[in-house]
This record gives C-alpha cells, sequence and structure tokens, in this order.
C-alpha cells in the first residue's frame, strides 16, 4: 500500500490520481504526467481551476482600489449611479486605458490587455464582475482552464483592437473579455445542437440582444469592444473546439501559460510606470 500511494499522484492537468508512471495521462492526455516541471502547470497551482475565475475578480478590484488611491482628490461623488466613485481620466489613463488616444499619441500598444483590468466606477465593476461570475464557470467547465484562459485574454485585445480601429479614444473595462466568454458560449450551444445546446444558445442570443440595447441606449458604451469581443469569441471556439470535441492539447497549455505572463508582466509595468509618473 505504501508502494503504490508513492506512485500515484494527482495529474497536474486534470487533477485526477494516476500512477506517476503513466507515458499519458488515461483522463485528458497529458503526456508524462509525473515530470516535475510539470508540477508549475497553471491548473496545478490551484486548488480547483474556478479559482482562476476569483483570481481574475480580485486582480480587477485591485486594479480597481489602486486608480482611485492614484488620485483620490478627484474621485467621482456624481449623484450619477453609473459615474459614482470613479477613478480619474488621468488614473486610468496612467494604468492603461487604451483607444487611440494612449496608442496614437503614446504607442501604448500593451494597453489593449491592460484596459481589460480597469474599471470607471462602482456600478461598472460589480457589473462585470457578476458577469464573469455567471457565464465564467461555464466556459471553463466545457473548454477546459487552458482554452477559458485564451479566450478571455485574447477576445480582450481583439475587442480593443477593433474599437481602435473604429477611433475610440479612450476605453476601459473587462466587458470586451466577458463578451468573448459569450461568443464562445454561443459556439458551442450552435455546435452542440439537442436540446440542451439550442437551450444554452437561446439563452445566451438574450444576453447578446439586452447588450446591445444597452450599449445603444447608454452613452458612453463600447459597442465596437463588445461586438470585436463576442466575433472573437466565436472564432476562437471553432479555432480551439470543447471537451466535447476536443481535449485541451501540449499548444493550448503552452498559449495559456503565455497569457498569464503576457498579462502579469504588463499589469506589473502599469503599476510601477504609474507609481513612477505619480510621483515624478
Amino acid at each position: 500500500m505504501h508502494r503504490s500511494e508513492k506512485k500515484s499522484i494527482l495529474c497536474p492537468n486534470c487533477r485526477k490520481l494516476i500512477n506517476r508512471d503513466e507515458p499519458v495521462c488515461p483522463y485528458c492526455g497529458l503526456s508524462r504526467p509525473g515530470s516535475g516541471w510539470k508540477k508549475t502547470l497553471p491548473s496545478n497551482l490551484l486548488r480547483s481551476p474556478y479559482d482562476m475565475i476569483k483570481i481574475i475578480i480580485y486582480v480587477n478590484a485591485a486594479f480597481y482600489v489602486f486608480a482611485l488611491l492614484l488620485n483620490p482628490t478627484a474621485l467621482g461623488l456624481s449623484a450619477n449611479p453609473l459615474a459614482f466613485l470613479s477613478p480619474s481620466n488621468n488614473s486610468l489613463l496612467l494604468l492603461g486605458a487604451t483607444g487611440t488616444i494612449p496608442i496614437d499619441r503614446l504607442g501604448r500598444w500593451w494597453t489593449l490587455l491592460s484596459a481589460s483590468y480597469l474599471h470607471g466606477g462602482l456600478l461598472h465593476i460589480a457589473f462585470n464582475m457578476l458577469a464573469l461570475r455567471q457565464l465564467g464557470p461555464f466556459v471553463l467547465r466545457e473548454y477546459g482552464l487552458y482554452r477559458f484562459l485564451i479566450i478571455y485574454t485574447v477576445t480582450g485585445i481583439a475587442g480593443f483592437y477593433l474599437s481602435y480601429l473604429a477611433g475610440v479614444s479612450l476605453t476601459i473595462g473587462a466587458s470586451a473579455s466577458i463578451c468573448g466568454l459569450i461568443g464562445a458560449t454561443l459556439y458551442y450551444g450552435k455546435s452542440r445542437g439537442d436540446i440542451y445546446g439550442q437551450a444554452i444558445y437561446k439563452q445566451v442570443m438574450g444576453w447578446v440582444v439586452g447588450l446591445a440595447m444597452f450599449g445603444f441606449m447608454i452613452p458612453g458604451i463600447n459597442n465596437w469592444g463588445h461586438g470585436g469581443g463576442i466575433v472573437a469569441g466565436i472564432l476562437l471556439g471553432f479555432l480551439m473546439g470543447y471537451n466535447e470535441k476536443h481535449r485541451e492539447n501540449q499548444l493550448h497549455r503552452v498559449l495559456a501559460t503565455s497569457c498569464i505572463l503576457l498579462t502579469a508582466g504588463v499589469l506589473l509595468w502599469a503599476v510601477l510606470q504609474s507609481i513612477y509618473y505619480s510621483l515624478t
């Protein structure tokens, strides 16, 4: 019993109990799951893959608070609920708001990624994080952790890039990435078919219609970012597939790890340079 326990490990990818000497995980297909370096895979650093959603929410909340603290004398205390407790434009620009102003005038292409972690008010971040809590677990379950990370990161960049091409001067928010999750869910429902797939598709189409109506009724909504995120999510869902069609593979793991490292690097740079310019 003692010897067999020593040879048993949790797969670094799917967290199922397997033999350390397995050449390939029988559950998820990870090659050489007993290799020491694979203990550092993103999935192995979490108690549960769903913890990644909490981490994203915590990072968004931390950047929202930090943006408020960068310039506390300019807080938005308007009676307008959409503008209540809003960071100053200067703080948001320093921390990585994107659009034609930061990209064309300052050459800050990295803001296409950082803008997804900034918000313009208390209701703004609350709505986006609630949407992430609702959509995130479904996409994570059906696509897997690695494809979830790729979808969330790439669709945010794609949505903001489209809005940049459309001439949006300054924009922020996680909604482009969340719309990417909507797009991936739309593809899943349409591709899967049957009663379950159709129900998912119809439910999420309701989200899209509501989002479109909200976007055209409320001024200042980045509809280009929303639309770009949805289209990018559909394309990524088609290109990468979901668990019922294709298992996650080594390419997905490499791309997801790259997304994590790139995001961490960009956000760290945003914090450091914002502190520097605030003090000088």
